[in-house]
């Protein structure tokens, strides 16, 4: 069996494999090739990729047309689908309850398109779950991009001249972007507060040394997978009255917040924004589905009351190397988990708990229930 992995897009600093990953494969049993210049943005030659096993591709649509697994990050384009290998398997991040015409055209050309973001948030699958790895590493260079803006130090310093107060960071959405977020900005020394719509969530965050902020609006459920169910415009609203005063105090606010397969919710709204301080940050880490903070732009960062929002639409590119590590080792322990050693092939079975989530195509069908209500 033949897995290919292409280039990313030229804005993309991440690739889906790094040498180390390749030695896994190759020592399955399976025959690796990468595009030349796969991994120009992490400083990784061709000579690296090669003295780990896999072979180099100058040809892009020929390796797409002879693999029987296509790997990357992001979805591809939708004209690059018909160069597939038909009944191969097309491994990615697909967004597909945004990209219906894309999923059709997998669906159409015959390829088992597998999306990476659906992925279930079961104890088997963790290890598998890029979605996590990926959002992990994202709150991690949340902070780092904050304190870089701040006109501030995050810690508290004596200094003979005289005491510098901690800056203070208020995290909003406590997921696993969220938790490294307060995780990170707590060792740097910040004074750290969070809130989340569910409060299960509190434990965690005082455990990691942050003060979790309560705000009554209501019931709030999550769905099965952990994530915060949407609120309605009563709770938000709520909810935005109760963080105005957090803001208000805060140096740098960071949003997690994001609804599964929905856009953003709208968190921080100018009213908000104009009770900071001048000079404090803002990082929406959820600009790319729309965004938490009003004003907000996606690759900006803007000026409002002197406050400054930062966009950044893929936030673990900016540690691309680690991010590059830990989503190919996700796609390996994919392909591992169904790797027939014997016979040498991915052992389909899209009855599977983990498969049945994540297949979004498969023999020329729409297979996904998800996708498929969506539609």
């Amino acid at each position: 069996m033949q897995i290919f992995f292409p280039k990313e897009k030229e804005s993309e600093n991440r690739v889906s494999i790094l040498p180390e990953t390749v030695k896994k494969l190759v020592e399955l049993g399976i025959s690796v090739e990468v595009e030349t210049s796969l991994g120009k943005t992490v400083h990784v030659s061709d000579d690296l990729y090669a003295s780990s096993g896999a072979s180099i591709s100058k040809d892009r649509n020929s390796s797409l047309s002879s693999s029987d697994v296509t790997c990357r990050i992001n979805k591809p384009e939708t004209e690059e689908i018909s160069f597939l290998k038909k009944n191969s398997i097309h491994i990615s991040f697909l967004d597909p309850f945004n990209e219906i015409e894309l999923v059709k055209e997998f669906a159409n050309s015959n390829i088992s398109a597998i999306s990476m973001e659906l992925i279930p948030r079961i104890t088997r699958a963790q290890k598998m779950d890029a979605l996590s790895s990926q959002a992990n590493l994202g709150g991690y260079a949340a902070v780092i991009e904050a304190s870089r803006c701040l006109g501030k130090s995050f810690p508290m310093m004596m200094t003979a001249a005289g005491t510098i107060s901690p800056s203070k960071i208020f995290v909003i959405g406590v997921g696993v972007a969220g938790l490294q977020a307060i995780a990170t900005a707590k060792r740097l020394g910040a004074r750290v507060e969070a809130f989340d719509t569910r409060p299960v969530v509190e434990e965690q965050v005082r455990s990691l040394g942050a003060r979790f902020v309560q705000i009554d609006i209501g019931e709030t459920e999550e769905t099965e997978q952990g994530y915060a169910k949407e609120l309605s415009k009563e709770q938000i609203k709520m909810q935005q009255e109760g963080m105005k005063k957090i803001c208000s105090q805060s140096d740098v606010v960071i949003t997690t917040a994001q609804v599964f397969g929905r856009p953003a919710p709208r968190i921080v709204t100018k009213e908000m924004i104009e009770v900071m301080k001048p000079g404090s940050v803002i990082v929406d880490m959820a600009v790319g589905t729309g965004g938490n903070v009003e004003g907000s732009r996606a690759e900006e960062s803007v000026i409002q009351n002197g406050v400054t929002i930062v966009g950044l639409s893929n936030l673990p590119g900016e540690v691309a190397f680690d991010a590059s590590l830990v989503y190919g080792n996700n796609l390996f322990n994919l392909i591992e988990e169904y790797w027939d050693s014997e016979n040498k092939k991915f052992d389909f079975d899209i009855t599977d708990e983990i498969l049945s989530g994540c297949v979004v195509t498969h023999e020329g069908d729409i297979v996904n229930n998800m996708v498929k209500d969506r539609i």
